[in-house]
């Protein structure tokens, strides 16, 4: 649905802490050990398209600027993957976020997004898809637009005669930008 100054369990951001979230949950970059997690996350989502866990295990590792995993306990229990569009550096693409259904309602996707930007200063506009009836993650990115000052735009991109197997939904693109404005 998917950078920076790394932030561990020893040196959270501040994001980390914020008050009313999920006390304990830590974000940092995910790295190649943290792939089965993240595939198991999406796999247990109910609503993301599940890849291979190949696919999951090299992300987290070539992807790990760009993407987060919130951890709770030793455990991964949420993941944003995303990376730099190559034609627009300035543009962070977000792929998949999956939060485990203990942390939903915690505000633990809107803390990753978050620190994730917090991350990626050179990152001036945020661009993810999502289907129409997927109303938990419209309202995550309308949130995070607002938070960030900055607006939304969507717009028409891959359309249901794009997929070649049946049964997908149109994945309309949502601009978030300008983000980092004042830097």
């Amino acid at each position: 649905m998917g950078p920076l100054t790394t932030h561990s369990a020893d040196h959270p951001s501040p994001t980390d802490q914020a008050a009313g979230d999920s006390p304990g949950v830590q974000i940092r970059p995910p790295s190649l050990a943290d792939g089965a997690a993240m595939w198991r996350l999406a796999r247990d989502s109910g609503t993301l398209d599940l890849n291979t866990s190949y696919a999951y295990l090299l992300l987290a590792r070539d992807f790990a600027a760009t993407s987060r995993l919130a951890v709770r306990d030793g455990e991964g229990v949420g993941f944003v993957l995303g990376y730099l569009r190559p034609a627009a550096p300035e543009t962070l693409f977000v792929w998949q976020i999956a939060v485990d259904a203990s942390q939903r309602g915690k505000q633990v996707a809107g803390r990753m997004l978050d620190a994730l930007l917090e991350d990626l200063p050179q990152v001036r506009r945020l661009e993810t898809t999502i289907t129409e009836e997927n109303t938990a993650s419209q309202r995550l990115f309308a949130s995070f637009a607002r938070r960030h000052g900055a607006s939304e735009e969507i717009t028409e991109l891959i359309t249901e005669e794009h997929f070649p197997d049946a049964g997908h939904g149109a994945e309309l693109l949502h601009t978030i930008s300008p983000l980092h404005a004042g830097s």
